[in-house]
């Protein structure tokens, strides 16, 4: 009987341990409340006092406290770490508020944030101040990366569109008002048009135009024609196209000087433009010239960008610029646009002078981590702004055939723009995309034209 027992206790602890490794890869969320977040806490109340001070993050106490320690306490006098005031636990980590002591910044945490990363047995550390004297430590139990998944309480609202998700657990957002013009860079296959596509899917549900310009000949944005109130497809349709929006910064500047403001947003409601958001897919094709001939042309569309880029954001144009690189070696010009892009998202890239030209310049030890980037993580990117903040991101998938449904939903809002008329893209209908016969698209997509609806006497071989 006892050996039966054993045998049961023996099966009943391999199923938890079994069940736990399961829960651990595949439902780390539950894991983590369940087993991770306690464990966790008591390692770190345990151990907090001597990590500190093995990672350098204490200081020696004041006079008056060393003599009451020695003479009243009758204790060694130790170094003194900072004081922990908070510990909040949340589903994917634990946020603890730490008061620092006099002789420590922000920065020093900072810098450790690595090793109290391994100290404490967590994914990441990351550290953010609150208030002057108040650092936060945002550790993240597992890594949230994996499998992406945005909260349901993240919906756009305002200009502000939730676009990934940080390695802290937190959503990233895009906030025109606070980070009005950015930059992102990323090789092919690094996850950066699905950026673009998570961008436009929670744009195309804001009150806002939308003005594309993809010198790919529309294969990007022209699948969001309904919700587009502008589409070019060239670069000399795009230096017209940018003109016309430079006309209509200089026509928003009378109307805010007319009512004496300087911004569109502290006009009356009613008398307030529409907010325009220009999509610019590979802005190198803006660039790059053939012949001798097109450099004029190149360089009037590249210093109007410019000029959009320096003063557009007070009368509610944004701009939302995307390449594979960007830099000085672009031409005359990409610097100095490049200086008006206060966001900077840099996903995977082939080598470290591209995400030296995203991050260099704002966030130097951001350039490490994107460099590090795996090419088995698409989506993965390093976030940043002059602030000289950073964090790991990565946008949830999002397929062009899901971004082109929101935009045909939201077509009701798409502002009619005079100014815009003459690069409004056509709209195609649902029955233009239905597959025909000797249509190719028919032949994958289970039209009548498919192989098994052929005649026999004709193999699929030898289609045309």
């Amino acid at each position: 009987m006892s050996d039966l027992t054993m045998w049961f206790e023996a099966t009943g602890a391999l199923a938890g341990a079994g069940g736990l490794g399961y829960a651990k890869h595949r439902a780390p969320r539950l894991y983590w409340s369940t087993v991770g977040l306690p464990l966790t806490w008591g390692r770190f109340t345990w151990s907090y006092a001597s990590t500190m001070e093995v990672c350098g993050l204490t200081v020696q106490p004041s006079g008056f406290r060393a003599f009451m320690t020695r003479n009243l306490s009758r204790r060694e006098v130790r170094p003194v770490p900072p004081k922990v005031r908070r510990v909040r636990p949340s589903s994917t980590g634990l946020r603890i508020t730490l008061r620092l002591p006099a002789g420590l910044e922000p920065a020093d945490v900072a810098t450790s944030s690595e090793r109290l990363r391994h100290a404490f047995g967590v994914q990441s550390v990351t550290v953010a101040e609150t208030r002057p004297g108040y650092v936060e430590l945002r550790m993240t139990g597992y890594d949230v990366l994996r499998r992406v998944r945005l909260p349901r309480s993240a919906q756009p609202r305002g200009l502000v569109v939730p676009v990934a998700l940080r390695e802290d657990g937190s959503v990233f957002e895009r906030d025109y008002r606070a980070v009005p013009m950015a930059l992102t860079l990323g090789a092919n296959q690094s996850g950066k048009s699905v950026y673009q596509r998570n961008l436009v899917k929670g744009l195309a549900q804001l009150p806002v135009g939308l003005v594309g310009i993809d010198c790919k000949r529309g294969v990007e944005h022209s699948r969001y024609a309904p919700r587009l109130s502008a589409l070019a497809t060239d670069p000399d349709m795009a230096g017209r196209l940018i003109d016309a929006l430079v006309l209509e910064m200089s026509e928003r500047f009378d109307l805010l000087a007319l009512h004496g403001v300087s911004d569109v947003w502290d006009l009356p409601a009613k008398l307030r433009p529409v907010p325009l958001i220009v999509l610019i897919d590979e802005v190198a094709e803006l660039f790059f010239v053939t012949s001798k001939k097109e450099e004029a042309a190149r360089d009037r569309t590249v210093m109007q960008l410019v000029r959009l880029g320096q003063m557009a954001r007070a009368v509610g144009i944004y701009l939302e610029v995307c390449g594979q690189r960007f830099g000085s070696d672009l031409g005359r010009g990409a610097t100095a646009l490049r200086a008006q892009l206060t966001g900077r998202v840099v996903h995977r890239v082939n080598d470290k002078q591209t995400a030296e030209m995203g991050l260099g310049d704002i966030a130097p030890d951001a350039v490490t981590a994107a460099t590090s980037i795996r090419a088995d993580r698409p989506g993965v990117a390093v976030a940043g702004d002059t602030s000289g903040g950073w964090s790991r991101i990565r946008t949830p998938e999002t397929t062009p055939a899901e971004a082109a449904a929101v935009c045909r939903d939201f077509a009701h809002l798409t502002p009619e723009l005079p100014f815009l008329a003459p690069f409004r893209p056509p709209v195609s209908t649902a029955a233009d995309h239905r597959p025909t016969a000797g249509d190719p698209a028919a032949l994958t997509e289970g039209g009548e034209d498919s192989c098994s609806a052929r005649s026999a006497s004709t193999p699929c071989s030898s289609r045309p």
